[in-house]
Parts: C-alpha cells; structure tokens; sequence
C-alpha cells in the first residue's frame, strides 16, 4: 500500500510539472517512468529492446495455451498479446502500442520494474540473493520479473483478487532444504507456487493456460495437492487431474 502510494504522489508531481511546462506525454515524447519508458509508438514490422520491453509487459496475454515469445520482433502474436492488454483494461483493441497503452503499462509497473501487485520478495523468500541456482544471478532476477507479469495478468482476469505465491527462485542449497526436484524450474528463477487463498488451486492451474505458462502442475499431480506450480519450460505440461487438466 505504501509504496503505491508513493507512485501517486509521484505521478501527481510529474503531471503538475507537465501542466506548468506545457507538455503532454505522448508515445513519442519522454514520460519520465522510472522503470522505462517507451519514446515511439510501435506495431507489426517494429523491432529493437523496447519490443523487447513490451513483450515483458503482455506475456501474459499470449492467448489459450500459447507462449509470447521474448526476442525484440513485433509480429502477429506481438500484436495480438497487446489487443488482449489493450481489452483487458478497456483501452482501445487496435493491437498497436501508443500513449494510452504505454500509460496503462506505467501505472502497473514499479521503479524496479516488478508489476504492481508482485514483488520481488515475494519470489525470491528462500535466499539471500538471487545466486546460487542454475542460472546467473541477473538472469534468475530477469526470469522472476517476466513470472510476476505473467501473473499479473492472470491476477486482473481472476478479477484482481490477490495471489498468494508461496515459493519462487531457490538456490540449489535452499532447493535440497525443502525436498525439490534435481531439475526444479525454481532453480532458474522461472517458477512460482501458488497457495490457495482467493482463488481455489485448482482455479488457479486452469486459468494459467492463458497466460503463457507451459509448466502447470496442481492437484492431483503427486505432491501438489497443497499449491498450484507454474513454470516455463522448453515444452507444454500441465498435469492437474483433480482440476481436469
């Protein structure tokens, strides 16, 4: 709450400052976000890391069972994850990336780029960094942020009710402490558990089809009868046969 607060008064100041100067953030004029900020509108045809920075932003809007992939190329599936955003918070479905939806993005996100109702705390609860895992620290660090949009998505279609995430990235020593598997995805920084809450498990494992996850496991996947697992991972498996998947 406190930190969203913050973010207000922020953005109170900025548009103060932008009335006495005389100037509107547009697409193509600089917004002062202090994660990033997008200097052009973009669509179908457009590449560069600022696609890149989009597609992070509406991974989770990749459609039923599909995956956005992250490399910098705004083609067709770019397009259409941004329609999906663009419907989701009743802005204008035209699959192209301007003021409005920029607008959108920076009003979710943090300064440290996580959304705005994830933390990286919140994946990261069993270590003291993010080293120690599969991966690099940076990229353990990366791959939790894209997670957390991910999830950030599924959080406004479950009706922005909250999400309890119960596990993240894990070192290989904190990994071997709580019984993980050899090859968990949580060493990667690229999964989350969930714990029931707002939502059953099993209403959680159904709607992260829609949200770029090809890892979901939940009840009746043997030891998940207490959470939902998401994760990514080179190939589709969803197995939660007391939810019917």
């Amino acid at each position: 709450m406190r930190r969203r607060l913050v973010r207000t008064v922020l953005a109170l100041v900025m548009f103060a400052a932008a009335t006495i100067t005389g100037t509107v953030a547009t697409a193509g004029t600089a917004h002062a976000d202090a994660c990033y900020t997008w200097n052009r509108t973009l669509r179908q045809g457009d590449s560069g890391s600022d696609v890149r920075q989009l597609q992070i932003r509406v991974a989770g809007y990749p459609g039923y069972g599909n995956v956005l992939a992250i490399d910098g190329a705004y083609g067709p599936a770019t397009a259409a994850a941004v329609k999906r955003f663009q419907s989701a918070y009743g802005l204008s479905a035209d699959g192209v990336a301007g003021s409005q939806t920029f607008s959108k993005i920076y009003a979710l996100q943090e300064a440290d780029c996580s959304p705005a109702h994830f933390d990286f705390a919140e994946l990261n609860r069993c270590n003291s960094s993010w080293s120690g895992g599969a991966v690099s620290a940076s990229t353990a660090r990366e791959n939790a942020k894209r997670t957390m949009w991910k999830l950030e998505a599924m959080r406004h279609a479950l009706g922005d009710q909250p999400i309890r995430v119960t596990s993240g990235f894990r070192s290989y020593a904190c990994n071997s402490a709580v019984g993980g598997s050899s090859n968990s995805r949580h060493l990667y920084g690229d999964a989350a558990d969930l714990g029931s809450g707002s939502h059953s498990l099993c209403t959680l494992a159904r709607q992260a089809r829609y949200h770029g996850f090809r890892g979901i496991l939940g009840p009746g996947y043997p030891g998940h009868n207490d959470h939902t697992h998401l994760s990514h991972r080179s190939s589709r498996f969803w197995s939660a046969s007391s939810c019917g998947i």
